[in-house]
């Protein structure tokens, strides 16, 4: 049979788990297990488990596993032949937030300080992938570089802001893009403060003051500086047509496999502006293939839609945005600038009060807590920034659908006005993502040169490689295809097998062809050179 389907090299021991039958287990083991060695010409590797009828191999050197897993799983006294792979201790990550207990009234107990990061599964995407290489754009109001947080974790940064605040993208006066930054890519498993939701990824900081060729710019700049995901934690309150420049800047990131994420209103209505409007257009929140990315609505602790929070048709999903809008600790614990951050000062146009968020964690009064749609969106950037960097070969709009199916929902329910498609899940999102396979086969076939006999034998061999963490669903079959004395090659065949001998012609050249298709239906290119040619010689 053709090869299994596939495992990244770095989970795999070079070994087969041979499964004997049940006849072949206990008093009996060893003299089958002897026997099925010898006729296979395995060596074995590892103590055996005859209760289980369980043998451990490895093939001899230069040999592969498939060929040796082809001869086992021919015995008639073996059952199951599998590739052996070594499992991985959990990661938890040291950051003091995601176990220090939450003490602000009205926190329902057993709350962690960080406590979003396990509700939406990050600790088993993180088992999967940490996001090293990830690149998160983040538009917004720059950010502090100097942050332990974020220290290092600052890929590019431009300075498309043209208003009176000073400093380059690596600052922040605001103290909203260090909030919404340190959610989406802070430093993990750093025994300090928090840790982000992208874990290892880094950022491509775009300091904007949020005009509309600010934002363009920004996500092109975003975009060519290989983000994987952009974040938007802005938008406007409606207009009647989103300017020609948004929607191409838009166009442009999706048209390069970007994803994006814009967050819902911070009011409660069913409009969103754009661009959360233009990645998700009125009307279609209910199609999981509709739009050019994701809005973002806030949820509660209690999975239920902040009454601050936009609803309606242009909603996507939902991820947390406060535990409890009313009680609690005042939002979601993020980042902040050392300095004191203009919205901790407020303002009187638009007007604004001052917000109360600084806090002081473990010591560190660089902290504050920020509730909002802001907030959730980089959850959700961070989630898609993981799965693109993890599987390379999904297309924007694969992910963006992948992201809304996972999203944690009651059993029978679909999209809702209030959290669109539900809550995200980043290790279903994750894991989901590991399981597509859309990268191709490849194959080869060899032949004699020159024949004397009426017919010739071909050996195929396929494989099937998939992004590293990706599982490669294993080649199925094989197309042959035979080109005589120059004629145009045509298929004579279909088979899974790695030999096969086909009838030959007196006197006749002969050219084989093969492709390979894979177990998620991937064809292999047509090649454009046979891989084999063989003359019969009389």
């Amino acid at each position: 049979m053709v090869v299994a389907p596939g495992a990244s090299a770095e989970t795999t021991t070079g070994r087969l788990l041979v499964s004997l039958k049940p006849e072949a287990s206990g008093v009996a083991h060893a003299a089958a297990a002897h026997a099925v060695i010898a006729r296979a010409g395995a060596r074995p590797s590892g103590p055996a488990v005859p209760q289980i009828g369980l043998v451990v191999v490895r093939p001899e050197p230069g040999e592969s596993l498939h060929a040796l897993a082809v001869r086992l799983r021919d015995d008639p006294r073996v059952r199951a032949v599998d590739a052996e792979h070594r499992a991985s201790l959990r990661l938890t990550p040291n950051d003091p937030a995601l176990s220090a207990p939450e003490t602000a009234p009205g926190t329902p107990s057993n709350t962690t300080v960080e406590w979003w990061p396990q509700r939406e599964g990050f600790p088993q995407a993180w088992d999967f992938t940490t996001g090293a290489g990830a690149r998160v754009g983040v538009i917004d109001t720059g950010v502090d570089a100097s942050h332990p947080e974020l220290a290092g974790k600052v890929v590019a940064a431009d300075d498309f802001d043209s208003t009176t605040r000073h400093g380059p993208a690596t600052t922040d006066d605001v103290g909203h893009g260090t909030h919404v930054a340190s959610i989406a890519c802070a430093a993990a498993n750093n025994g300090v403060g928090m840790a982000g939701a992208g874990y290892d990824c880094g950022l491509i900081i775009e300091k904007s003051d949020l005009t509309d060729s600010s934002v363009a710019r920004s996500i092109v700049s975003a975009t060519d500086q290989g983000a994987d995901a952009i974040n938007m934690s802005f938008g406007t309150d409606g207009r009647t047509a989103p300017p020609a420049a948004l929607l191409d800047s838009i166009e442009y990131a999706y048209d390069h496999g970007v994803v994006l994420v814009a967050a819902a209103s911070d009011d409660d209505v069913d409009e969103q502006g754009d661009p959360a409007n233009v990645l998700q257009p009125g009307g279609t929140g209910s199609d999981l293939d509709a739009g050019k990315g994701l809005t973002v609505t806030a949820a509660t602790a209690a999975d239920r839609r902040a009454s601050y929070a936009g609803y309606g048709s242009e909603i996507s999903l939902a991820a947390y945005g406060t535990v409890d809008e009313h009680l609690g600790p005042g939002g979601l614990l993020g980042a902040f600038p050392q300095q004191t951050a203009e919205i901790e000062r407020g303002s009187l146009a638009p007007p604004s009060p001052p917000c109360v968020c600084r806090t002081r964690f473990q010591g560190d009064d660089r902290y504050a807590y920020l509730q909002g749609t802001s907030m959730a969106a980089p959850q959700v950037a961070a989630a898609a920034a993981l799965i693109r960097h993890l599987n390379p070969d999904l297309p924007a709009a694969r992910i963006v659908r992948l992201l809304k199916e996972t999203a944690r929902r009651p059993a029978g329910t679909g999209w809702t006005a209030d959290l669109g498609w539900g809550i995200l899940d980043a290790g279903a999102a994750v894991s989901a993502a590991r399981g597509i396979d859309l990268r191709p086969p490849t194959s080869s076939v060899r032949a004699p040169s020159t024949t004397k006999g009426r017919s010739v034998t071909l050996r195929l061999h396929g494989a099937d490689t998939a992004p590293a963490g990706v599982v490669a669903s294993g080649v199925a079959k094989f197309r042959v295809f035979r080109s005589i004395d120059g004629s145009r090659p045509v298929r004579f065949a279909t088979t899974t097998r790695s030999r096969l001998r086909v009838s030959a012609r007196r006197r006749a050249r002969y050219a084989f062809y093969v492709q390979a298709v894979d177990r998620a239906g991937n064809v292999q290119p047509f090649p454009a050179r046979p891989g084999a040619r063989t003359r019969v010689l009389r």
